[in-house]
């Protein structure tokens, strides 16, 4: 059990240890800005609630803006060089935060984050897909997530004891963010070049293929899969306010099962991605998230009934459900990203897909509050019908998208770009999967779980 146990924990390989070693910088010292900013932006720089909303709301705006021409960027220079580039950016920035004190700085400070954080996610995604072999993209991008999550952990940690030591340390917390970004920057330029990052002596041609954003069916299947994505809205602002106005759970509950939640998602994704190497398999996973989801809002919804140590106990199972929710849907989409874009336009698909994604999942928060705090049970069902809705669509769209690349992609680009399936003979030799083995293949599903 030992020896599994360890196995479980080592990185699929020397790449993947090295890129879950930035994951943990880069969460780190976001996490540790994240984990105060309500205390520095409220007690330090003086802003209102409303002030901070106004300054994500249109921070926001500006991201959705520039996703596509960033894609185009990734593109035309390279990946890791505006990776890289964009974790110097946002460094600086963080050492300008310290130094603001009006609410026109705080916007200003806050756009200029949101469009470099925009080109660092675009590049980071066209990056890892482009450099991971194909068999092994999955099982490396769920081993950092798992770093991703640490990393957020002790990132607020730290930003927890800035917090306890008063608003003075708050103010200077995020310059330990910026330097963790500069050398998030440098740990990013040592990583290996992916193949859209080799350069030659001639000059960068525009990429081969169709813009991804007249792939109709790639901007559904990001629709889709944001709408699925608002299982975070149930799980950092639903739940908890359902939990604390509409239930006798006690208010400490809240950060015990964020607790819990962060502890799955650091140990459990290599297990939730396992068996996951197609458009078929990632769908499979796509029901058993959309199962969980539906599943959490029945528990949720049987909350308001139920009294005293019960009433924890199902918080408890919920929250264990919809993070289980989260952790397939996570395999799922690495899976579907790769599949379905032109990998001739990484750059290109990652920027739309932040337009997809947006839309997707934008209307949640004010929504999905509604429903549940006005029209109880039959909001909580009507939750439940609106994400199986998306699943559906999910569906359509990533087969309609592998239509579209089979006509408009050269078969043998496509090949190149696809996972490998296990060998079934050696899979057949190996024996019954076993969940201490993290080398087993999962059993493939005997029938879909919606139709």
């Amino acid at each position: 059990m030992l020896t599994a146990l360890i196995r479980y924990a080592t990185p699929p390989s020397s790449l993947a240890g090295r890129l879950s070693l930035q994951s943990l910088i880069f969460a780190s010292g976001d996490g540790t800005f994240l984990a105060g900013s309500a205390v520095f932006f409220t007690m330090v720089v003086g802003l209102s609630l409303g002030q901070i909303g106004i300054g994500l709301t249109v921070a926001a705006i500006a991201s959705f803006v520039v996703a596509v021409p960033m894609g185009k960027l990734v593109d035309h220079f390279g990946p890791k060089r505006m990776w890289s580039l964009s974790a110097v950016i946002q460094g600086a920035l963080f050492f300008a935060w310290p130094f603001i004190d009006s609410f026109p700085e705080y916007v200003a400070l806050a756009i200029a984050m949101e469009v470099a954080g925009t080109l660092g996610g675009t590049a980071h995604g066209a990056y890892v897909i482009d450099v991971l072999p194909p068999s092994e993209r999955v099982e490396s991008r769920a081993y950092m997530y798992s770093a991703l999550n640490v990393g957020f952990s002790l990132g607020a940690l730290i930003g927890g004891g800035a917090i306890a030591f008063g608003t003075d340390v708050v103010r200077w917390a995020p310059l330990l963010s910026a330097v963790l970004f500069v050398a998030n920057s440098a740990a990013i330029l040592r990583l290996p070049d992916a193949s859209h990052d080799v350069r030659s002596s001639e000059p960068r041609a525009k990429p081969e293929g169709i813009p991804a954003i007249r792939n109709r069916a790639w901007i559904a299947v990001t629709a889709f899969t944001g709408v699925m994505w608002t299982n975070q809205v149930l799980l950092h602002t639903v739940i908890p306010v359902w939990l604390l106005t509409e239930t006798d759970a006690p208010e400490v509950l809240v950060a015990i099962l964020f607790g819990t939640n962060t502890v799955m998602c650091i140990v459990l994704p290599r297990l939730a991605s396992r068996g996951i190497h197609d458009i078929t398999t990632a769908l499979r996973a796509v029901r058993f998230s959309t199962l969980f989801f539906v599943l959490t809002c029945l528990i949720t919804l049987a909350t308001h009934e139920t009294v005293g140590w019960l009433t924890i106990a199902m918080f408890f199972l919920g929250h264990v459900v919809l993070t289980w929710a989260e952790l397939f849907l996570s395999a799922s989409g690495w899976t579907l990203e790769a599949e379905l874009m032109d990998p001739r336009r990484r750059g290109d698909y990652q920027g739309v897909s932040e337009l997809g994604g947006t839309l997707g999942r934008f209307w949640a928060p004010a929504v999905y509050g509604f429903l549940a705090m006005e029209w109880g049970a039959f909001g909580w069902l009507t939750i439940a019908a609106i994400v199986t809705a998306g699943a559906a669509g999910l569906h359509v769209a990533a087969h309609a998208g592998r239509r579209f690349l089979e006509e408009h992609v050269p078969a043998d680009v496509l090949a190149d770009a696809r996972a490998d399936a296990p060998d079934t003979e050696d899979a057949a030799a190996a024996g019954p999967p076993s969940l201490m083995d993290p080398d087993a293949a999962l059993p493939e599903s005997t029938g879909d779980l919606i139709r």
